[in-house]
This record gives structure tokens, sequence and C-alpha cells, in this order.
């Protein structure tokens, strides 16, 4: 399963002219590792998921003002509504391996409200608390469009700012709140950097005979000419040294809010 879903990220970086994971990440069976066949001639490529582990216990509730994931413990089912009815079944690990950490953003009793690409953009769905493990997150990603410009912080103080490539007229970079679900490592070599983070975010103006899904992400990039403008088809592009340094820092589940 897991060489499928690599295979499938092959395939996309494959695609001329988008550049990695513009409208990405799409397809796959979730909860158990796979994601989408893909055709042959893909080209090889290797990812790694970037795993850090601190975490709070699972009845911990999540403290004002503070970012916290949700680490699956076991495949439960994405809800619309707490108890209502199922929009996803979700396994511990993502479609390309990672453990799955979904950011938390409310909770009602037994329920945690969490983000998924699963659900519109923004919008909330719920698990049971009893199904995950809470940890905190300390790192929060704030982008304005407008400015081009990537603002980390740190417990709620500002760490890091960084000058990005932004979504062209016609495929914006969609705005609200989201979060990453995955840190993944490229291999060395590539057109596209050395890493990125994915996140619940899709893009909802895919560029005209697209085939490759519509999921976001922050990544890197060897065309370091377009960083500062709006080059790309709805994703963030930074800098391979920006890029290493959130790779070191930000985990799963950490919350993103773009905004334009």
């Amino acid at each position: 399963m897991r060489r499928r879903a690599i295979a499938a990220l092959a395939t996309i970086i494959a695609v001329a002219g988008l550049g990695f994971l513009e409208v990405v990440l799409g397809g796959g069976a979730e909860g158990d590792g796979g994601g989408a066949v893909a055709p042959a001639g893909a080209l090889p490529t290797t990812i790694r998921e970037i795993s850090r582990e601190p975490q709070l216990t699972a009845s911990a509730a999540p403290r004002a003002g503070r970012a916290q994931g949700a680490r699956l413990l076991r495949r439960t089912q994405l809800r619309a509504v707490p108890g209502g009815p199922v929009v996803r079944a979700l396994g511990t690990r993502t479609n390309y391996g990672s453990p799955r950490v979904l950011a938390v953003v409310g909770r009602r009793g037994d329920w945690l409200a969490v983000l998924s690409h699963h659900l519109p953009n923004s919008r909330a769905g719920w698990i049971p608390v009893a199904a995950a493990k809470l940890r905190h997150q300390p790192y929060t990603l704030h982008v304005d469009l407008s400015s081009r410009r990537l603002v980390v912080r740190r417990e709620g103080r500002v760490v890091r700012r960084t000058r990005i490539a932004v979504g062209r007229p016609g495929n914006a970079t969609p705005t609200g709140r989201f979060a990453v679900t995955d840190a993944l490592r490229l291999a060395r070599g590539g057109p596209y950097g050395c890493c990125a983070l994915a996140l619940t975010a899709r893009q909802p103006n895919v560029p005209q005979g697209w085939t490759g899904g519509d999921r976001v992400a922050i990544h890197a990039t060897t065309n370091e000419g377009t960083i500062g403008t709006p080059a790309s088809a709805g994703c963030l592009r930074a800098r391979d040294a920006d890029m290493r340094w959130l790779l070191a820092r930000v985990r799963p589940g950490a919350p993103v809010r773009i905004g334009a």
C-alpha cells in the first residue's frame, strides 16, 4: 500500500507546468495507508513522514488559546455532527503513511470538532474523544495572500516570517482555516525542492484538464524566482531553507489560517 501511495505522488510530480502538489494529494483509499494506483511510467521518488510524538492524555480537554491535535488511536468515523451522519471512516494513518493527527477546533461533551480534507474547506467534523490522544501544537501558521507572506507563531509569538508564492489569477489559493495533514520529504534532485506540508485545504478552482486531485500544500520549489508572486495553481511555494525549517518544527495537526 505504501508503494502505491508513493507511486501516486510521483505521478503528480510528473505533470509538467503545475509543479509538485499544486492541486495535489488527490485520490486514494483512506484508512489502510493506500493511495491511488499510478499509471506506468511514473517518476521514481520517495517520501518520509516526519514524526514527533509528545502527546497529552485522551481525557485532557483542549486548553483555551492553545492549539491541539488529536491523533487517532483506532479506526473511527468522522461525522457531520456529534452522533450524526458519517462523512468518512478514518484509519490511524493517512494515505501517505503519516500518523493521522486532526486539528481540534472545538469540543462538545464526548466529541471533538476536527478539520479534515474530507469536508468542505473550513468546515469541522466530529470524532469521539475516546478515539484519539490529544497533543499540544505549539506552532501555528498564518498566511496573508495579499502580502504573500507566511508567518509562523510559537505559543502565539512570531518566530519566523517567510515570503511565499501564491495561487495565480483563476487558481487563487483558497482562504479559511485549515491544518497540516502530512510532513513529507522528497528525494534529492527533484524539481520541487526538499519537502512539503500537505494541508486539509482543497482547491475549488482546479486548472482545466488537471486530473491529479484538488488538495493544496505548502511546498518548496527550485524556481525561487516565483517567490513573492502569484505563480502557482493554488499551493504555497517557499524556499528550500524555509521548508526545512518548517519540517523541523511543524507537526501534522498544526493549524493553518489563510487570509486574503
